[in-house]
């Protein structure tokens, strides 16, 4: 836990690699497999559903009663009524839910590295990133535990130091997590956030 003698700065991106021309690496899209399932189920025993009661009506028999009584009901219910209301906004719900997962990539956890080919992609799990920006944040002396947030806009360090001055170990942190993001070679450029404090007084 951080104590009251604590410094923070933030810094601009830093660069992954030299700048150069090659290919835009972007987020990684997930399949979504489980709710693309779940939609065909739906859509699926629906439609057999009203097919199978469309061709026994056509056969001569009556259709089914949740048939009339939709049909009835779409017919006769004015558009204000509380069910109509409900029903329509359940529906766009649904809809606005399935057009957010369509335009959107997901695999959030998952950092694009840079490209350097046309035909590879490389991406890093930001709880790999985070671990190995710990690391090398426990090499620098003074340090006794560190938290490392990693996102895709910046790299969040909180630093419990127990000796050395808290602007040196702070220095010694900026430099050592710069390169160390450097090193990762993600496509975006995280910018870097430093905090350094002493341990919280037991008692």
């Amino acid at each position: 836990m951080l104590g009251n003698s604590s410094s923070a700065t933030g810094y601009d991106p830093v660069p992954t690699l030299e700048e150069e021309d090659g290919w835009r690496a972007g987020r990684f899209w997930s399949a979504r497999r489980v709710p693309a399932a779940l939609v065909a189920l739906v859509v699926l025993g629906a439609t057999g559903l009203l097919l199978y009661d469309i061709a026994a009506v056509r056969a001569g028999h009556t259709a089914m009663r949740w048939r009339r009584e939709l049909a009835d009901g779409l017919a006769t219910r004015p558009l204000d009524n509380v069910w109509v209301l409900v029903g329509a906004g359940v529906a766009a719900a649904l809809g606005l839910w399935l057009l957010l997962f369509a335009v959107t990539p997901g695999l959030r956890a998952i950092l694009p590295m840079r490209r350097t080919s046309a035909d590879t992609r490389a991406g890093l799990d930001r709880r790999a990133a985070a671990m190995m920006l710990r690391d090398r944040a426990m090499e620098v002396s003074g340090v006794q535990s560190v938290r490392v947030a990693v996102g895709r806009s910046r790299v969040r360090v909180r630093a419990v130091s127990h000796f050395r001055e808290l602007d040196d170990v702070h220095e010694d942190l900026d430099t050592v997590l710069a390169a160390a993001i450097q090193q990762l070679g993600l496509a975006g450029r995280p910018g870097l956030s430093v905090r350094v404090g002493r341990p919280a007084k037991k008692g």
